[in-house]
């Protein structure tokens, strides 16, 4: 514990105050870019560019948006590249209080509407994610307890992005896939081997989680 502690210190201590605000800064920013476009392509979808159209009728991204996946990627990456663990609490806590106060000012002010049931997931989601944050950044690491860390995370992630069950298996859309690989990438270890194994776990980690918690936030 004691070593931890002094791991965690040392991290913080690496960069500069200056730098720390910063960085948080940046990706409360971030957060409040991506809430507005969210919820801009949710409320004017028929208004938009011709290229932006063309793009979402292919892909249906604002419907990806509307899901979580996206968004446990993005802190996932946020956790995984702070600096040290109370930084990555942080820094997933200002990206989701800058995304989730953009999308519901979006909603209640422009749009007119407050979906009030839907905002309280996303508001108690945002009040946990210090907490996941922190204990995903242990992820990053190369002990057993990384390993395992990153097969449950990679197995949360599977099941955000595929559904399944007895004879069916498919995906939520073709960028929920990509946000599935880039989430191994993130997590993937120092060997193929050993990635490899992470990947076979999480898989047998998320049809377990499935029976258990059936409920994907999808």
């Amino acid at each position: 514990m004691i070593k931890l502690l002094n791991d965690i210190r040392n991290a913080e201590n690496s960069i500069s105050n200056n730098s720390k605000i910063i960085n948080t800064i940046v990706v409360l920013f971030l957060g409040i870019a991506l809430g507005t476009f969210s919820k801009y392509l949710d409320f004017r979808q028929a208004e938009l560019p011709c290229v932006l159209m063309a793009i979402d009728e292919a892909f249906d991204i604002h419907n990806f948006l509307g899901r979580f996946a996206i968004w446990v990627l993005i802190a996932l990456c946020i956790s995984i590249y702070s600096n040290s663990a109370i930084r990555a609490s942080v820094n997933v806590f200002a990206f989701f209080v800058g995304m989730v106060a953009s999308y519901y000012l979006y909603s209640n002010y422009i749009a007119g509407f407050f979906p009030r049931s839907y905002a309280m997931i996303w508001f108690r989601f945002t009040a946990v994610s210090p907490l996941l944050a922190f204990v995903c950044w242990y992820a990053r690491g190369k002990s057993k307890l990384a390993f395992i860390l990153s097969a449950l995370i990679l197995a949360v992630l599977f099941n955000m992005c595929f559904v399944y069950g007895f004879g069916y298996f498919s995906a939520r859309s073709v960028l929920e896939v990509i946000v599935f690989s880039i989430g191994f990438i993130v997590l993937k270890r120092n060997s193929l081997r050993s990635s490899a194994l992470m990947g076979t776990i999480s898989i047998v980690l998320a049809f377990l989680l499935n029976i258990i918690i059936p409920f994907h936030f999808g």
